[in-house]
């Protein structure tokens, strides 16, 4: 995977403020890994596991199949990066109600 630099002036034309940009493409980076984490679980937990021998471990190809296709993605940051870059990402501020 080649490294591919991101020019800061494209990221601050959809966010102002820079370390605003970091933060929210930081967040959206955990909730594409998150999305990823439970879909990988879900289709893993839909396999059946074979033959269970407590003595020989042996590989399922399925689960090989499946692991090679979620490792040949794009990993988070870099989709995170491309959205903010590409779509822009919706972000809003907590409300700060003290009562």
């Amino acid at each position: 995977m080649a490294i591919r630099p991101v020019n800061l002036s494209t990221i601050k034309e959809k966010i102002p403020n820079l370390y605003e940009a970091v933060v929210v493409t930081a967040k959206r980076a955990r909730k594409i890994n998150d999305d990823n984490k439970l879909e990988f679980n879900t289709l893993m937990s839909t396999m059946t596991a074979g033959h269970e021998d407590e003595f020989e471990e042996r590989e399922n190809p399925e689960q090989l199949k499946l692991s090679l296709e979620f490792e040949k993605r794009e990993k988070p940051h870099i989709q995170a990066i491309n959205e903010m870059i590409k779509d822009g990402i919706e972000y809003r501020y907590k409300d700060n109600v003290s009562k």
